[in-house]
């Protein structure tokens, strides 16, 4: 099969409901993906028997409801196309089966929005979305919500975040004379990953459990070289991105670019952009897909934003679009945004909605594992803050402070040499260490953690920005001047909101300072930046925009929250049961050693000198002690959590996350005094080159 014959060849695409569906039925159920109309239920029977018919030729068994509850991942509930009939068993697939399905919801996250005992649950088909096969599974992917109405995963709110965005991005174009069908918001998730051999990863018990090195001196060899960023892969990791790429081909998910990332073991995977719904049920399956396939290639995929301390973690880039069906990229600045009223009234509004909206933004990308990386020195810090670039930066400049706007044109560039090709020039830079970048026609939210949900970041996006532009036009509608008025609204945002603006290193020195000055939110733990999903004012831009309701604000709040505290409390267990009975002894046997080494010694000849060893011997012996003591500490405060979620995440920030880190440190202390041949688990050389 050849790389076109195989993209896709996995998915109830377009082309093959035009080829298995009666075209009146298409043309309804393309009505419905459009947005133009509401499901017809009439047609159930047809889409669903056509949909069973392509997986039954994949040789597909079973047909599940693919949804994607707010544990972060995805779930299924599969059931076999068999149904009795009579003796026989015949094959089958209704359009109630297509539609709604009743899941058991009782174990799922809910942050309160329902009793333990309420635990009916729906899920219900999403048209936008294209069905496919997976492990002989038809999956279908649809939205989860609870017997009482209350949204119980990312999908749901992310559509109605779009459909927000949708209608307020279509009332502000109406204001300039444009007309289209929809704006749609489109995503690129850049992914980064860590691949490591499954022999050393089996026998490190916080890998295991936890997705992270909990234990770890620096390798004597980290990334100082920068040689491993974009250097030529490695042949196990070459024959897996290989196998990768095809079957995220086959499942229609455009992988454009994979190399090799900074940290050694680390790479990074590129998709071509997609709708942002599209885009979100892709980067779970690529994340699913990722793993599955290293496990046939004896490696292990790591998704933790910070496996190994002492090298870059893994993180997500987000990149931002707003397009109309028409075909009009409303980030798009042209050659003279200057010229372009309403190009400048949308950058307005996106910048005014991040610096108004700041702290759930934030908020939206946070996690336990993304506290390790973020504002580390290779990641955006965690302070919000918009870079525009020369461009766009010089001409806000001018309409904030008054001054005259020189264009930036774009020049041709060269090396120097005849024989080298003339190439141009942008007409801006990349900033990498900023949060929310401006990157030619899009902007590229960087702070995502490698294991997020993209749902999130992009429901808090597509809601906010939906707020300014509803704002935008309510001030404007009915101006006798629009265009006076819509210069005079546009500079009002900018210079409202020029201090989220920052076009310069965000790892400098001076930047945090800098940013307090300016009144913008430092937010560097989950338990700090969950609270701001509690304000008034955050939960009023979501029901203003109908994409939570109150309840399923501070649930989610809560359900983060709570899985803060459930991921630090696994790791700290895992911690006091790697300390007490693997490095504790293991150190134990070898002061045993040693000091019977010393002893051989001075029975040899009591001039022998023993000083080194000695040296050896009581550092690790004061060291060890030190451990338990540790241990216990953090055994302690561990046990004495409060129970509140506001609470409990705040001591787990402030008491456990300490009590790790101090126990980390004596242990990693140790190691380079140990013998390897003592040493209960592999050390980061053996874990960051054991790849060939």
């Amino acid at each position: 099969m050849s790389l076109t014959e195989n993209f896709g060849s996995d998915v109830f695409s377009d082309s093959v409901m035009q080829k298995t569906l009666p075209k009146e039925v298409y043309l309804s159920l393309r009505r419905t993906i459009d947005g133009v109309a509401p499901f017809d239920p009439a047609i159930a029977d047809i889409v669903a028997n056509a949909m069973k018919e392509f997986a039954l030729a994949k040789g597909a068994t079973h047909y599940t409801h693919w949804f994607q509850p707010l544990t972060g991942l995805t779930a299924e509930k599969h059931d076999s196309f068999l149904s009795p009939d009579g003796e026989r068993a015949i094959l089958q697939l209704t359009g109630r089966d297509l539609i709604v399905g009743e899941p058991d919801a009782s174990s799922f996250p809910s942050g309160g929005t329902r009793a333990t005992s309420a635990a009916r649950g729906y899920t219900a088909w999403d048209p936008t979305s294209p069905a496919f096969v997976k492990d002989g599974t038809l999956c279908i992917p649809t939205v989860f919500v609870s017997y009482t109405g209350e949204t119980l995963d990312k999908k749901a709110p992310l559509l109605k975040s779009m459909a927000a965005l949708d209608t307020q991005a279509k009332r502000l174009l109406r204001l300039f004379g444009i007309e289209c069908g929809k704006v749609t918001t489109t995503v690129g998730p850049e992914q980064e990953y860590f691949l490591i051999d499954e022999k050393v990863f089996s026998r490190r018990e916080d890998l295991l459990l936890t997705g992270r090195t909990l234990f770890g001196a620096r390798a004597t060899r980290g990334q100082e070289l920068e040689d491993h960023y974009f250097s030529s892969l490695k042949t196990r990791i070459s024959a897996y991105m290989h196998d990768l790429d095809e079957a995220l081909w086959s499942l229609g998910i455009f992988a454009k670019t994979k190399h090799n990332e900074v940290a050694p073991a680390q790479h990074e995977l590129a998709p071509v952009y997609a709708t942002t719904n599209i885009a979100v049920d892709q980067n779970q399956l690529t994340m699913e897909l990722m793993q599955k396939v290293a496990g046939r290639h004896g490696l292990v995929c790591l998704l933790h934003e910070k496996p190994f301390e002492g090298v870059n973690g893994s993180g997500k880039h987000n990149n931002f679009s707003l397009t109309t069906d028409t075909g009009i990229n409303l980030l798009d600045p042209g050659e003279h945004p200057e010229g372009r009223p309403c190009f400048l009234l949308i950058l307005a509004c996106v910048i005014a909605a991040v610096d108004r909206y700041q702290g759930i933004l934030r908020a939206s990308v946070a996690s336990a594992g993304n506290d390790h990386r973020l504002g580390g020195d290779e990641a955006p810090p965690a302070i919000l803050s918009v870079y525009l670039g020369d461009q766009l930066g010089a001409l806000v400049e001018s309409i904030v402070k008054g001054g005259a706007y020189v264009p930036k044109k774009p020049v041709p560039g060269s090396i120097g040499v005849p024989s080298s090709p003339i190439f141009p020039i942008d007409t801006t830079d990349r900033n990498r260490t900023s949060p929310f970048a401006f990157t030619g026609n899009k902007f590229e939210l960087r702070m995502l953690g490698s294991s997020a949900s993209v749902a999130d970041p992009n429901i808090v996006l597509n809601t906010i920005v939906a707020q300014a532009f509803s704002e935008a036009v309510d001030a404007l509608a009915g101006a006798k001047d629009f265009g006076l008025a819509c210069r005079e609204y546009t500079e009002k945002l900018l210079k409202e909101h020029s201090r989220i603006i920052f076009n310069f290193n965000g790892y400098g020195p001076d930047w945090e300072k800098e940013a307090a000055r300016r009144g913008l939110l430092n937010l560097k733990t989950t338990a700090e930046a969950a609270l701001e999903f509690f304000k008034r004012e955050n939960i009023a831009v979501f029901v203003r925009q109908g994409v939570y309701s109150e309840k399923e604000v501070v649930a989610r709040a809560n359900i983060m929250l709570e899985n803060y505290i459930k991921t630090v409390s696994i790791e700290a267990r895992t911690m006091l049961k790697m300390a007490r009975r693997q490095i504790f002894p293991a150190v134990n046997r070898y002061l045993e050693e040693l000091l019977q080494v010393i002893e051989e010694k001075r029975i040899l000849n009591e001039n022998l000198p023993s000083d080194a060893d000695m040296v050896v011997a009581k550092t690790l012996a004061e060291q060890n002690e030190a451990l338990m003591r540790a241990a216990e500490k953090l055994e302690k405060d561990l046990s004495s959590l409060p129970e509140g979620a506001k609470e409990g995440a705040k001591a787990v920030s402030d008491v456990i996350i300490a009590d790790m880190g101090a126990l980390r440190a004596v242990a990693d202390a140790m190691e380079p005094l140990c013998s390897t041949a003592f040493w209960p688990f592999p050390t980061y050389n053996e874990i960051l080159y054991s790849v060939k």
